[in-house]
């Protein structure tokens, strides 16, 4: 199943209770999925029937939980212990979903490229946010930025690079892409990729949460 292309439309900024999400409709659970990762149809897939089926203290302990789970598929698909009889195509739903993630810092196409039909990148409101300090600026590292995406997406194919930017400029995030590239561990770069997307997700929680509780006392 390919990831999302479209984001949810229906998507709300506020979280539900946490307690409320067994009881939730599909559209629901998905919106709120969506708020917290990347809009990802195998996410969803994966996703839905824990929800549906656990009892969750708070938003961090489902995305702990999410992001163990993506982390014993990573290990039956791809790691050392990995079952022998695992076919390639296994790889596919994991990276599809940790392919959801935009490339970061990359810049919106020119006005002749979306004449010419190139596919776009659609941002969740969540990561403009998050990568705002890495858009714009110097062009000649917009440029590099955009040659190290290229780099890692042909060294490591399927995946993008995810990261918790938290704050940190430009320099800093190529320099990690520059470390990762150069190690070329496929197993550690999908374990990466997950705890770095579950880091973002928790960060989105605890946005979120802040500004329901802001909204509520205004």
């Amino acid at each position: 199943m390919a990831s999302s292309s479209h984001l949810n439309p229906t998507a709300t900024a506020f979280l539900p209770g946490i307690a409320s999400l067994p009881t939730l409709p599909d559209a629901a659970l998905i919106s709120t999925l969506d708020l917290l990762f990347e809009p990802s149809d195998d996410l969803h897939a994966l996703a839905l029937p824990t929800l549906r089926t656990l009892s969750f203290a708070s938003y961090d302990d489902l995305i702990t939980t999410l992001r163990d789970e993506l982390l014993q598929i990573a290990a039956a698909v791809s790691g050392p212990d990995a079952d022998p009889d695992v076919t390639p195509d296994a790889c596919k739903p994991l990276h599809n979903i940790l392919g959801s993630h935009p490339r970061l810092g990359a810049a919106k196409p020119p006005a002749a490229a979306q004449i010419q039909g190139e596919e776009q990148e659609e941002l969740s409101e969540q990561s403009k946010k998050e990568q705002a300090q890495l858009r714009g600026g110097d062009p000649a590292e917009a440029e590099k930025l955009a040659a190290l995406n290229e780099e890692y997406e042909a060294k490591f194919p399927g995946l993008r690079y995810v990261v918790f930017v938290n704050g940190r400029g430009r320099d800093v995030i190529m320099e990690d892409m520059r470390r990762r590239i150069d190690r070329g561990d496929l197993q550690a770069e999908e374990r990466e990729a997950i705890r770095a997307m579950c880091d973002i997700a928790a960060d989105r929680v605890a946005k979120l949460q802040k500004s329901a509780l802001e909204a509520t006392s205004a």
